[in-house]
């Protein structure tokens, strides 16, 4: 394995670029599935690789349940500084799980606490909720998907703001945005150097819904004055992996994105611009991080096969 095993750590680091020009240089959409996209990836061939030296610290630990061939030198030899990394690698690879699960215990003990609240209403998209502190959600699951709105928002907004409301967190609903923010939130529990990707992913979902909503109300100046007076008032979603009108990212950024011209539709960006040039070089190190993972994996897998009496 040598090195190739320590690079799926530290390749996160060429996404950097293409996490903050991706706001700015790509239609949300695309930016938002791109960078997840790289997320998911990176943060898995990262865990295996600390599986793997995991495995090679477990080994070497007295009392432990693996083969004690698995602690032979040819086996240690595949991975330099064997004592240092596979040790440390245990208690990174439980941080990694205990955080992990953390998280996906959270959403969904929100969601399920959520949805015991609405359960009262009558089954219609819009769940209105006489409340007097401002919020507005995307909640889905449960029986159906809805949108959560308490009247304190509603007063704040005139008609047409309120139109922009509602078709934003449909918008959310429709592309299943949670998904992708809780799928870069894991991501960033697993590997903190993707924690730019999560940010930049909590921004262009929202920008993603508001292009969405935009195009449904039909006036974009109407959208930008709904997140603007949403954001004063609002106090955002329960949970971050969620998605509303005040959700997290720059709301002045937004709001000017909004004020201009709607952005162009690519699959992919031109190569020879400083985004297209960013974006091959996050897709050149997610696939050297799946390279280097999976011919970790197999080279030690073949070593302790071989090291492993019959």
């Amino acid at each position: 394995m040598g090195l190739f095993v320590f690079l799926p750590l530290v390749l996160p680091l060429t996404a950097w670029p293409i996490a903050r020009l991706a706001e700015q240089r790509l239609h949300p959409r695309t930016a938002t599935r791109l960078l997840t996209g790289l997320a998911v990836v990176m943060a898995v061939c990262s865990t295996v690789c600390l599986g793997l030296l995991m495995v090679v610290g477990t080994a070497q630990l007295p009392g432990n349940p693996l083969p004690d061939a698995w602690s032979d030198p040819e086996v240690r030899e595949a991975v330099p500084y064997d004592e240092i990394a596979g040790r440390l690698a245990i208690p990174a690879l439980l941080a990694v799980l205990l955080v992990g699960g953390r998280t996906l215990w959270r959403h969904g003990r929100v969601r399920r606490r959520a949805h015991r609240a609405l359960a009262g209403l009558p089954g219609v998209e819009v769940a209105v909720l006489p409340d007097e502190v401002p919020y507005a959600y995307a909640l889905p699951g449960g029986r159906r998907d809805r949108v959560v709105v308490t009247t304190a928002l509603l007063s704040c907004l005139d008609p047409a703001e309120r139109r922009a409301l509602f078709a934003h967190e449909r918008a959310h609903l429709a592309a299943h945005h949670h998904r992708f923010l809780l799928a870069v939130q894991l991501a960033a529990r697993a590997n903190p150097f993707l924690r730019p990707l999560r940010t930049a992913v909590s921004y262009t979902a929202e920008r993603w819904a508001d292009e969405e909503a935009a195009r449904v109300v039909g006036s974009r100046k109407a959208v930008a004055r709904a997140i603007g007076k949403a954001a004063l008032v609002s106090r955002g979603t329960p949970v971050s992996t969620l998605a509303g009108l005040a959700a997290p990212g720059p709301v002045p950024r937004r709001v000017a994105a909004l004020l201009g011209p709607a952005p162009v539709m690519r699959s992919w960006p031109p190569v020879f611009t400083s985004v297209g040039l960013a974006a091959w070089g996050a897709a050149a190190g997610t696939a050297v991080s799946a390279l280097s993972s999976a011919n970790s994996a197999v080279t030690m897998v073949l070593i302790l096969h071989a090291a492993t009496p019959l």
